[in-house]
């Protein structure tokens, strides 16, 4: 069972060899990560971007030539674009964004002709190790859909699914978030969770457990879930945390790393290979996580 972002890392390490493709790669917070990810023997990076400049990075990070491809285009847009291509060319299993802006980047990810566009929606699943907590906390969305309704919401759960059933959880629990455990017709992320629910028990997502809308108090601690006499196989021990919007999961991630020491690893679920849309605040531990989560879900999926 995979616990902790070690445990990813570990799990990257025993896959076979894999390439990560870079789209800019001209950026020294993200060299950082892609050098621990080679040090830790987690991926073989494919550089796209600017030579001279990642050369002269590479140099400052003690990153040896030896052990990269370059592949020179120094605009950031054309480097996205054939950093995504090197994937759907099978010459790269995963691409990574590097200094190029988030909607060019994933304007070349959903590009039809040289893309991964895979015909459902895209969404972020993020990876949580937080001190004192003896596993990993995986929650979605909170890095592509901002708002999103219903037959979004299926499809992130869905992607999310994918995602968990690849790290080894053939039967995820995924709590429907929101601030109450009641249906609230004002409220809707509460009718949201309901339908979802419904939409379970029917058989919608076969071997998942959805329970909701929960508190993420009663999705993640027994003891509150028990104390409001809520009961069930997700209560107190959800494997998936869904949020209602982008602004919760965003805030749900900075308070966890920002304020309870948490490292996240990120990737974008429903391509036909995983995203790894990094940030800038992102450390190089974390992105090295991604990369290993990237390359263990991609295992996974196959």
């Amino acid at each position: 069972m995979i616990c902790s972002h070690q445990d990813l890392i570990n799990c990257a390490r025993e896959l076979p060899a894999s390439k990560l493709s870079v789209a800019a790669a001209c950026d020294r917070e993200v060299l950082q990560g892609v050098k621990l990810a080679v040090d830790k023997q987690v991926a073989e990076p494919i550089l796209v971007g600017d030579e001279p400049l990642i050369r002269k990075l590479m140099r400052e990070i003690n990153l040896s030539e030896d052990r990269v491809e370059i592949v020179h285009e120094p605009d950031p847009i054309l480097a996205a674009k054939i950093a995504v291509k090197l994937v759907r060319q099978g010459l790269a299993q995963v691409v990574m964004k590097g200094m190029v802006d988030s909607a060019n980047f994933m304007r070349a990810v959903l590009d039809e002709a040289n893309g991964l566009r895979n015909g459902g929606i895209l969404s972020h699943l993020g990876a949580f190790e937080v001190p004192g907590w003896n596993r990993l906390i995986y929650m979605t969305d909170a890095g592509i859909n901002i708002a999103p309704n219903l037959k979004q919401k299926i499809g992130i759960l869905e992607n999310s699914v994918v995602g968990v059933r690849a790290l080894g959880i053939a039967e995820p629990k995924v709590a429907v978030l929101a601030a109450v455990e009641v249906v609230n017709p004002k409220m809707q992320a509460t009718l949201d969770a309901a339908e979802l629910v419904r939409l379970s028990e029917e058989g919608a997502f076969p071997g998942v457990s959805v329970a909701g809308p929960y508190a993420l108090d009663i999705a993640i601690d027994k003891e509150a879930a028990e104390h409001k006499r809520i009961f069930g196989a997700v209560a107190g021990k959800a494997d998936i945390l869904l949020v209602p919007n982008i602004e919760t999961g965003n805030i749900f991630a900075k308070a966890l790393t920002y304020f309870a020491g948490a490292t996240m690893a990120g990737i974008v679920m429903g391509p036909s290979a995983p995203v790894i849309l990094t940030s800038r605040n992102d450390s190089p531990e974390s992105k090295l996580a991604s990369v290993a989560l990237a390359m263990v879900v991609r295992h996974g999926m196959k």
